[in-house]
C-alpha cells in the first residue's frame, strides 16, 4: 500500500502546483511592480512634513529616477491637491442607541500641471473607505485599529496615486524653429 503523500494523484497535483509560476510567467503574466513616470520632476504642492507626503515621496524615490523638486519653477510638473479629507461617519447604533459600527472615509483630489499651468491631468478623485465595528468596552483596542485603518487606507491612496501619475499622458514637445 502506498502513503497516500506519495500517491499519483498527490504528485500530479505538487507538479502542477510548482508549475504554475512558470506558466504564468510565460504567458506575459507580471505581479504590479514600480511604474517609471512620464516626467522628469515633480513639486508635490502639500505640506512637506505631513505621513502623506512622505509616503508619497518614498514610493516616487523607490519607483522611479523622477526627482523630486523643492520648488515648482524647478519642476516639469506640479502635483496640485485640491482636497484631503477624512472623515468618520456612524454606520449603525445598538439597541440602546450606541454606535456599533462607523465608516472611516478619505477623499483625496488632485490634478497634475506643467510648469507653464497647462493642465496635464484634470482633477482626479481617489476615494477609499473602511468599516469599523465598534465597541465601547474596548475603546483602547479600536483606536488603535482606526489607527491602523487609517494607515492601510494610506497606503492604497498612494500606489494609487502612483498608477494614475504612471499613466499621465504628457503632452509633446513642441519643435524648435
Amino acid at each position: 500500500m502506498t502513503h497516500p503523500l506519495h500517491s499519483p494523484g498527490r504528485r500530479r497535483a505538487l507538479f502542477l502546483l510548482g508549475a504554475a509560476p512558470l506558466l504564468a510567467s510565460g504567458c506575459g503574466f507580471q505581479l504590479r511592480g514600480p511604474r517609471p513616470l512620464p516626467f522628469e520632476s515633480i513639486y508635490l504642492g502639500m505640506y512637506q512634513y505631513s505621513d502623506l507626503a512622505a509616503a508619497i515621496r518614498r514610493q516616487i524615490r523607490a519607483g522611479s529616477t523622477t526627482v523630486i523638486a523643492e520648488k515648482p519653477e524647478d519642476a516639469q510638473v506640479r502635483l496640485e491637491v485640491l482636497a484631503d479629507a477624512k472623515e468618520k461617519a456612524i454606520l449603525a447604533l445598538n439597541t440602546q442607541g450606541r454606535v456599533r459600527e462607523y465608516q472611516l472615509r478619505q477623499r483625496f483630489t488632485f490634478r497634475l500641471v506643467d510648469n507653464s499651468g497647462q493642465e496635464i491631468m484634470a482633477p482626479n478623485e481617489i476615494f477609499l473607505r473602511r468599516d469599523l465595528a465598534f465597541d465601547d468596552s474596548q475603546l483602547l483596542a479600536k483606536e488603535q485599529e482606526e489607527i491602523l485603518l487609517y494607515r492601510d487606507m494610506q497606503s492604497d491612496l498612494v500606489q494609487q496615486l502612483m498608477r494614475r501619475l504612471a499613466a499621465a499622458k504628457m503632452p509633446a514637445a513642441k519643435p524648435q524653429p
